[in-house]
């Protein structure tokens, strides 16, 4: 009797093989991006990856879970859509590692007039731990300012600034590494990824970004790699890495095991119910 193959949900399959993360892979499902032996996908659909035929914006993918998974440092320049492809025929990073050994994506993004580097892999789950908000993976960054900065709003960009859409931004590392007329240089880190957070940052303060360079992602850093080059992580980097995103993993898990046990801590104690005395009985206390 022939065993029945086990079906796996299409957006895992595409995470275990090295493509994009889950997140990713739902959001390219919707839109029409992926196909199953040439029909277009659905979210949760259920294949057989020794079987069907996967296929992302019509190339074919390799769902062998022991494909090699590549880790790239890419330094994006400005002008740069973080996007594989663009419908407004923008230029893409894509475009900057079509020579890579093998397809990858971009872990997270930069917005177009943004530059510096940018993390490229086809590894899901690496990509999914690194951008997963909850574990607050910390990005520094060199930015230019004008036309200057006071104490006052150092202050309120490392303790939190009030966003135009109502969100307060967690605390940040912000440091003056050059102050001359009209122009300030800041070093500033945060732990989060909202869309253009630095530069709404900035203005929520009443400051103008004149450049925005990013130089640090966890412990990897751009280095010397110019505008438009990349290169793989060294094994050391990864270890590093691999080490920094555990680290946040078990800080998010412990803190949440923390404020679960709070929450049981101070629900007030259920009292049990008093059983009347029977016929024959004294109450307690009345002895």
């Amino acid at each position: 009797m022939q065993n029945k193959r086990e079906l796996v949900r299409i957006q895992k399959v595409l995470s275990e093989s090295g493509i994009m993360s889950r997140r990713k892979a739902e959001d390219y499902i919707e839109k029409g991006k992926v196909t199953v032996n040439g029909r277009k996908a659905s979210i949760g659909q259920k294949i057989d990856p020794a079987r069907d035929i996967i296929a992302v914006e019509g190339v074919r993918v390799d769902t062998r879970q022991h494909q090699k998974k590549i880790y790239l440092a890419l330094h994006k320049p400005r002008g740069y859509v973080t996007t594989m492809d663009d419908e407004l025929d923008r230029r893409c990073v894509a475009q900057l590692v079509q020579d890579a050994p093998a397809r990858v994506y971009p872990v997270g993004r930069l917005d177009r007039n943004s530059e510096g580097l940018l993390l490229m892999t086809n590894d899901g789950d690496f990509a999914n731990t690194l951008m997963h908000p909850a574990n607050h993976i910390g990005k520094t960054y060199r930015v230019t300012v004008r036309p200057g900065i006071s104490e006052d709003q150092l202050v309120k960009l490392s303790s939190g600034v009030l966003l135009d859409d109502g969100y307060t931004t967690q605390p940040a590392q912000v440091h003056v590494l050059d102050q001359q007329p009209g122009r300030v240089v800041l070093q500033m880190t945060i732990t989060e990824g909202k869309n253009r957070q630095i530069r709404r940052m900035c203005e929520a303060v009443g400051l103008e970004v004149a450049r925005l360079k990013r130089t640090y992602i966890g412990p990897v850093k751009l280095g010397m790699l110019q505008p438009g080059e990349y290169r793989e992580l060294t094994p050391a980097e990864l270890s590093a890495i691999r080490g920094y995103m555990n680290k946040a993993v078990n800080r998010r898990q412990n803190a949440e095991g923390e404020k679960a046990a709070a929450e049981r801590g101070s629900r007030p104690a259920k009292k049990a119910p008093v059983k009347p005395a029977g016929k024959g009985r004294t109450p307690l206390g009345r002895r």
